[in-house]
């Protein structure tokens, strides 16, 4: 179930930033979750993001991708992948809880806990106003831009 306000949770973000909802009021922002740096859904999802992140900004939207890695990790994939944006690293599951995007998955026939790809727009008040799951990336990025932009 998704919470109808993010919940202030302070985690750490790539380039010595912390993640604060409360302080990015009055801003639109867009939470993805995805499941781990540097796989190829994730490479690619970040890549459509990153792509698009010009246009985001002129929507005044501001842009996170969330998993479980670490902020090495995160510092190596944002670095190599030349994300505009900032990753959140959220090792102990409190924000993927939140939004609820921690699911049982299959991976090589075995069952395992992991995020399920999810992408979350919060408008100027931090209130949760759009939701995806389960996503598919091909086109992903480009109706969470139209949407952002339907929003102005």
């Amino acid at each position: 179930m998704t919470p109808d306000i993010c919940p202030a949770i302070l985690l750490a973000t790539t380039s010595g930033g912390q993640f604060d909802a409360a302080a990015l009021r009055g801003q639109n922002v867009v939470l993805y979750f995805y499941p781990k740096d540097s796989t190829p859904g994730c490479t690619t999802e970040g890549g459509d993001f990153r792509d698009r992140h010009e246009a985001f900004r002129a929507a005044n939207c501001v842009v996170f991708g969330v998993s479980r890695d670490s902020l090495k990790s995160h510092e190596n994939f944002k670095a190599k992948q030349n994300y505009p944006f900032e990753l959140i690293s959220d090792p102990e599951e409190a924000l993927c809880e939140a939004f609820g995007v921690m699911k049982q998955k299959m991976m090589y026939g075995k069952q395992v806990r992991g995020i399920e790809r999810s992408t979350f727009v919060l408008n100027k008040e931090g209130k949760i106003v759009k939701e995806w799951r389960g996503v598919k990336v091909p086109g992903h990025a480009e109706e969470v831009l139209a949407f952002v932009q339907a929003m102005q």
